[in-house]
């Protein structure tokens, strides 16, 4: 699974890094983005899944590898 954030999307509410501080940061202004571009590690899956689920605007998208 890759992550995606729509960055027209995104108000920067946080909820992403805070559910997984693993797979997402804030950058400069607040808003989220993925920390790395690789394939998430299977051990982080549920977190990924947990951020997706609890976006208030639907910017973040999991695709398959």
């Amino acid at each position: 699974m890759r992550i995606r954030v729509d960055t027209e999307l995104c108000q920067g509410h946080g909820r992403c890094y805070v559910l997984a501080p693993g797979l997402f940061e804030a950058d400069d202004d607040g808003y989220c983005q993925p920390t790395a571009e690789r394939p998430v590690a299977p051990e982080l899956a549920d977190q990924a899944r947990r951020a997706e689920r609890n976006c208030p605007e639907d910017a973040i998208l999991l695709t398959d590898t």
